[in-house]
């Protein structure tokens, strides 16, 4: 399902606050990413918003509470209210996170991580099998920050999602600020990361500021691109033909042209890779 994907460039995480200037400068903006639960159930005023989008720009559709690691299995009617929103936006792919939202009928309230067993594995390619039969259309999963460890792993991270792709025939959203983050926080090189997961499978990126928190970062999606941050998107680009990168900006706006300078300095760098050839 990962072949013949269009290049899409590098674009915004739509946000309400930026809709103004994003509007005013879309020539400089190649497409953007939708978050579908802020369109769940939504007033008519907001679905305008989205018909608006869906006009005027490439759209990618990433989701937040699908809850794809979830052992009891997905929740179907979520399921099929944002396979209806994906029908209506038709975009080259749709994303989730290799996490879980939900335990025991209980929501969380937040992305959690999996332990990195065959278990854990066994359940997400379930779930995923589930999802791609309600949504016939490529599904890229992403990788998240994980402070803590659950269980006893039975292997890293990226074997884990080398293993989940050959698996399920899912594609890859890679978050550079979250390979940023872990690395530092468990001690490896993103350069070994890289080498053990399937580049080739690498559809898109996630990219914005890690911020310090105590001794070490986290990722608030409120700080500028840093420059630890800018050498691992380099790294990636370098090694993964990705076919967009998405710049997510959720708080503490800047001047509107500084996002847009974020946005081009990502262009050039997947430029030197041949990475946003259409």
């Amino acid at each position: 399902m990962m072949d013949g994907l269009p290049a899409l460039g590098v674009g915004l995480g739509f946000r309400p606050p930026l809709k103004a200037a994003i509007f005013r400068r879309r020539d400089q903006i190649d497409f953007l990413e939708i978050t579908l639960d802020h369109y769940l159930e939504a007033p008519p005023e907001k679905m305008h918003e989205l018909d608006l989008l869906i006009e005027h720009f490439p759209l990618v559709a990433h989701g937040l509470d699908l809850s794809l690691g979830s052992a009891e299995g997905l929740d179907q009617r979520y399921l099929d209210q944002i396979a209806a929103l994906i029908e209506k936006m038709d975009p080259p792919w749709w994303s989730e996170h290799v996490a879980f939202t939900r335990a025991g009928g209980v929501e969380i309230g937040h992305l959690a991580p999996l332990p990195f067993t065959e278990e854990a594995l066994d359940a997400l390619c379930r779930n995923i099998e589930t999802a791609q039969r309600t949504i016939p259309r490529p599904l890229i999963v992403e990788n998240i920050t994980y402070p803590l460890a659950l269980g006893a792993a039975e292997m890293s991270e990226a074997a884990f999602l080398a293993k989940l792709g050959e698996r399920s025939g899912c594609g890859l959203l890679l978050d550079a600020t979250n390979l940023f983050i872990n690395s530092e926080r468990w001690g490896y090189d993103p350069a070994e990361f890289l080498a053990t997961i399937p580049c080739e499978g690498v559809v898109q990126l996630h990219f914005v500021g890690a911020e310090r928190s105590g001794d070490g970062w986290a990722d608030s999606h409120r700080r500028p691109v840093n420059e630890e941050v800018w050498q691992v998107l380099e790294r990636v680009l370098a090694s993964c033909p990705a076919k967009g990168a998405i710049l997510e900006r959720d708080a503490d706006f800047p001047q509107f042209d500084d996002l847009l300078g974020e946005l081009q300095r990502a262009r050039e760098i997947g430029g030197r890779y041949g990475r946003w050839e259409t």
